[in-house]
């Protein structure tokens, strides 16, 4: 099967690309620098905001995987999350509408959803924000009939890009080389999804998944400081401290407040603050029952995280979020 998939750089993405060739299908890699990626398939630059450029990357294909989107704390223009993460979903269904494509697998987030002690999906920030407006957007999709297939990954994580779609490796690799400052919500319950059992979770929804469905894609449910003991168990690094919320809320404000005047990336936002201070577990029975979901131990997944940070110089391991 001919699928396009935008976002196929990312850090998901390239995994995505590569389970999809793995299970025979033919893959349309479409991201902005899609043709340097070195990626198998067929490679086509293109920016999910063009609309045209998009529908006309998908002719031919009888899948489309939506997991392009703008994942980061702060944007000096919040205007560029919802170009991106709902202007993005909604030309990845025109383009499904245009060329009667048979299915739309889409990457929404866990943060599209509600934590623990809510009613409702929060928006802290503009990524929650947008990732939450999305999804109403592919609710209302279904509803006339676009045949959409929703997965909400947890915390993804595994070895490879240390980029902001994989928090936990980034945090791994500056507590290993002294950068990281410690943890704030670090009893806080996170579900761990290692990146390729949600890539090969994105296969099985492209080729059996029921329109309509929302699949969680969770993991190991654990405290965020779980993680970081199993670093201290394999490498015999002490653990991170555990810095207090109103210290981090302080640090925050003064982080908003700098980036706002000078510009540069904001490390951490009262927003994110809120979100690391939730618990969010899931449940992923229906995935693991219909998709055949399967979850890599923590344990096992972290290590390999750590055995690639070992053989690395950490040069590209770039300052944490947390």
């Amino acid at each position: 099967m001919r699928v396009l998939v935008t976002g196929g750089t990312g850090y998901l993405g390239r995994s995505v690309v590569r389970a999809l060739a793995s299970a025979g299908h033919d893959p349309v890699v479409y991201s902005r620098t899609a043709c340097t990626s070195g990626l198998p398939g067929t490679l086509i630059d293109g920016d999910v905001r063009d609309r045209a450029s998009l529908t006309a990357a998908a002719a031919g294909c009888r899948g489309l995987v939506h997991a392009a989107a703008l994942v980061a704390v702060w944007r000096r223009d919040p205007g560029e999350f919802d170009a991106v993460n709902v202007g993005g979903l909604l030309n990845a269904i025109a383009a499904v509408e245009h060329h009667r494509i048979p299915r739309l697998v889409y990457t929404s987030s866990f943060l599209a959803r509600t934590p623990e002690g809510l009613r409702r999906p929060p928006r802290w920030n503009d990524y929650q924000r947008t990732k939450a407006t999305a999804d109403a957007e592919a609710q209302t999709a279904v509803q006339r009939g676009v045949p959409i297939v929703r997965l909400y990954p947890g915390i993804i994580y595994g070895p490879g890009l240390l980029t902001d779609g994989n928090l936990l490796g980034r945090q791994i690799a500056d507590h290993l080389a002294g950068r990281l400052p410690g943890l704030v919500g670090a009893d806080r319950i996170w579900s761990f999804s290692y990146v390729d059992d949600v890539a090969a979770a994105h296969v099985a929804a492209l080729e059996r998944g029921a329109a309509g469905r929302q699949y969680l894609l969770g993991g190991v449910n654990a405290p965020q400081m779980r993680a970081f003991e199993i670093v201290r168990d394999i490498t015999g690094r002490r653990l991170p401290r555990r810095l207090p919320g109103w210290l981090v809320a302080l640090v925050a404000a003064a982080e908003e407040t700098r980036v706002s005047l000078a510009g540069g990336r904001a490390f951490v936002t009262t927003g994110t603050l809120e979100i690391l201070l939730r618990d969010w577990p899931l449940d992923s029975g229906a995935a693991e029952e219909e998709l055949g979901y399967r979850i890599t131990p923590l344990e096992e997944g972290i290590r390999r995280i750590v055995d690639e940070l070992n053989g690395s110089t950490d040069e590209d391991a770039g300052p944490s979020q947390a």
